[in-house]
C-alpha cells in the first residue's frame, strides 16, 4: 500500500520552532532537529518502566536510511528505552549548511566526551546537490573531522551473519583498515614541466632539513601528490585486531604491498612486533596458526585480492593500510552479498586511553528508495546494517557506563534475534525474501511485534543455533546484479567445461574451470609465493571469457 503523506519526511524549515517536551526520543525530536539553530537536543522518554540507556551520541543522516531509522526508533526503541541521556545531532546537508558546519564540530565534541556513537549514512554533496538543496557550498565529508577528533586508529569492517541463512562467507571475516594516512589526506597540484622537491623540516629548527624526494616532471600536465602514513598508532591497531581475532577464533593476516612500496615495511614490522611479544603464544595455544606455518603471515595485497574470493569459508581477518582496506572490504562486501551485510566501525582513543567507538552501516543513504517513498510508492529497505550498528553503539555505551548494562544487553539481544527471525521465517525485506518479502514499514512492524513478545517474557535473549542441514542461501536471482547477466554467454561458458556434455560439471571439470579462472584454493605455503610472483613477473590469474 502507498505510504500516507503524514509518514513522509517533515519539511526542513529554517524557521522551525523548537517543540514542547516530546513524548518520544526521535519521532518528535527529528522534526525539531531539522531546524537551523539548536546544537543538540535532549529528550526524555517518561515511562517509568523503561530501561534507562546510558549516554550515547546519535548522529542522524539523510534520505531512506534516515526515514527507516526514524520508524525503527519509534517502534523498536521508544517503547522500551529511556533515551533521555542521548545527545542528538542532525548531520543532514541542510543542517550543516544552516549552522556553517558547527553541528559537525559539536557532534565530534560530543562523541569524544561520551565515547559511544551511532551514525546514520550521510550525504557529502556534489556540485549538483549544492544546487538541488540550495546549499551555500559543497560541505566536505564528515569522516575526516570525526577521525581526527576521535583520534581514529582503525575502521573495523566485519561480515554480518544471520543464523540459518547463508549469505557469502560461512564464518565471520574481520578487517582492520588503518583510519589515518594515505591518499585520503593527500595534498596535490596539477603542474607543468619543471622540478619537484619534497623536504622535511624537523620541529627543532636547529636540526637540518631532510630532502625526501627530488625529481623532474617532463609532461605538460602532471599531478604531483604528497601524503604521509602516520605509524604511531599502529601498535594500538595491532592490539585491537589481534584481540578481536583471538576472541572470535579467526586466523589473522597482515596485508601490504611492501615488496614494491618499501615505505609500507614499517606497518608490517610494528604489527609483527606486537604479535610476537604478546599474542603469538596465545594464537598457537588456540590452534589458529596451523594453516599459516605457525606464525603471523604477511600477504601481498595482490594475493589478498585473490584469496578473498577463494576463502569463502571465512574465518580469517586482515589488517592493512587505509586505501587497501577501503578497496579490499568492498570486495568482501560483494562476496558476502552486498555492503548492507558489512559493518563499519571507527575505533579511536581518548586522552585517558579509553576506546571511542563509532558504529555505522557500510551502505549509503539509498536515494533511489527514498525518491520512490516520496512518490508514495512501496519500498523494501533492509535496515540490517544500521540496526546492528545501533545495537553495537548501545552495548558499547552500556560497557562504558554499566549501571543498566544487563537490561540494555537484554533488549539488544532480543532486538537482534527478532530481526534475524523475521528473515529466517520469510518475513524479511525483498532483497532476501524475494517479491513476497515485506515493505519497509511492514518489516518494522513485524519485528516490533516479535520484540514486544520477547521483552514481555522477562527472559534474556538466546541465540538461535540452526541445525547443520537447515542453513539456506537466498537465491542469487534476488541480487540487483542478476538482471545484468547474459544468460546465453553463461550457457556457452558452462558448456565449455561440461566436456562430456551430460549437463553436469564433474569434479575434474570443476578443477579445470577454477584453474582457468584463477580461483583454485592454494595451500598456505603457496599463497605468499604467488603474491611475490605477481610482483616479480607481473603474473596474475585473470579469467578470460570469450
Amino acid at each position: 500500500a502507498s505510504l500516507a503523506p503524514a509518514a513522509r519526511r517533515p519539511p526542513r524549515s529554517c524557521s522551525a520552532a523548537r517543540p514542547r517536551a516530546p513524548r518520544t526520543m526521535l519521532s518528535s525530536l527529528r522534526h525539531a532537529g531539522r531546524g537551523a539553530s539548536p546544537r543538540f537536543f535532549y529528550a526524555r522518554a517518561f515511562a517509568s518502566k523503561k530501561i534507562v540507556a546510558p549516554p550515547m551520541t546519535y548522529i542522524s543522516g539523510e534520505e531512506m536510511s534516515w526515514y527507516t531509522m526514524k520508524i525503527i526508533c519509534e517502534k523498536w526503541v521508544d517503547p522500551f528505552i529511556d533515551t533521555g541521556k542521548w545527545e542528538y545531532f542532525d548531520l543532514s546537508c541542510k543542517a550543516r549548511d544552516n549552522t556553517e558546519d558547527k553541528v559537525l564540530h559539536d557532534a565530534v565534541a560530543s562523541g569524544a566526551k561520551i565515547g559511544a556513537i551511532f551514525k546514520e549514512p550521510t550525504i557529502t554533496p556534489t556540485a549538483d546537490q549544492v544546487q538541488e538543496f540550495g546549499l551555500k557550498k559543497a560541505w566536505g565529508s564528515p569522516n575526516g573531522a570525526m577521525r581526527r577528533g576521535w583520534q581514529g586508529i582503525t575502521i573495523s569492517r566485519d561480515t554480518i551473519h544471520i543464523p540459518g541463512i547463508k549469505l557469502g562467507f560461512d564464518k565471520p571475516v574481520f578487517f582492520e583498515r588503518h583510519a589515518v594516512g594515505g591518499e585520503y589526506g593527500a595534498g596535490w597540484k596539477s603542474v607543468g614541466k619543471g622540478r619537484v622537491l619534497t623536504t622535511f623540516f624537523p620541529d627543532n629548527i636547529k636540526d637540518q632539513p631532510t630532502v625526501i624526494d627530488g625529481r623532474e616532471v617532463n609532461d605538460d600536465t602532471t599531478a604531483v601528490v604528497v601524503y604521509d602514513n602516520p605509524l604511531d598508532n599502529v601498535g594500538d591497531l595491532a592490539h585491537i585486531f589481534f584481540t578481536r581475532c583471538l576472541e572470535a577464533g579467526i586466523v589473522p593476516y597482515v596485508v601490504t604491498k611492501k615488496t614494491v612500496f618499501k615505505w609500507q615495511e614499517g606497518f608490517w614490522q610494528k604489527m609483527k612486533a606486537v604479535f610476537d611479544a604478546e599474542y603469538k603464544e596465545k594464537f598457537l595455544a588456540a590452534g589458529l596458526l596451523a594453516s599459516t606455518g605457525n606464525d603471523l603471515q604477511h600477504l601481498i595485497s595482490d594475493a589478498a585480492t585473490m584469496q578473498i574470493i577463494r576463502w569463502t569459508g571465512g574465518g580469517f581477518g586482515m589488517a592493512c593500510h587505509n586505501y587497501d582496506g577501503d578497496m579490499l572490504t568492498d570486495e568482501v562486501a560483494q562476496v558476502h552479498r552486498s555492503p548492507g551485510f558489512i559493518t563499519s566501525n571507527l575505533i579511536g582513543k581518548s586522552a585517558d586511553g579509553t576506546l571511542i567507538k563509532e558504529f555505522e552501516a557500510s551502505h549509503g543513504t539509498v536515494a533511489d528508495l527514498y525518491h520512490a517513498h516520496l512518490r508514495g510508492e512501496e519500498t523494501s529497505m533492509n535496515p540490517l546494517g544500521m540496526v546492528v550498528a545501533l545495537l553495537g553503539a548501545m552495548e558499547h555505551a552500556a560497557t562504558l557506563q554499566p549501571a543498566s548494562k544487563a537490561e540494555v544487553f537484554r533488549w539488544t539481544g532480543h532486538c537482534k534475534e527478532a530481526m534475524y527471525a523475521a528473515f529466517r521465517e520469510g518475513r524479511g525485506t525483498r532483497d532476501l525474501c524475494g517479491p513476497e518479502g515485506l515493505t519497509t514499514e511492514q518489516f518494522v512492524d513485524t519485528v516490533a511485534a516479535d520484540l514486544t513478545s520477547r521483552m514481555a517474557s522477562g527472559e534474556c535473549a538466546s541465540v538461535y543455533v540452526p541445525p547443520a542441514a537447515e542453513e539456506v542461501a537466498p537465491s542469487r536471482k534476488l541480487s540487483a546484479d542478476y538482471d545484468m547477466i547474459d544468460q546465453d554467454a553463461m550457457l556457452s561458458f558452462f558448456q565449455r567445461y561440461d566436456v562430456d556434455k551430460n549437463g553436469e560439471i564433474t569434479f575434474d571439470e570443476f578443477v579445470d574451470m577454477t584453474l582457468d579462472l584463477g580461483l583454485a584454493p592454494l595451500k598456505a605455503t603457496a599463497v605468499e609465493d604467488e603474491g611475490e610472483a605477481v610482483e616479480d613477473q607481473g603474473l596474475r590469474r585473470v579469467p578470460v571469457l570469450t
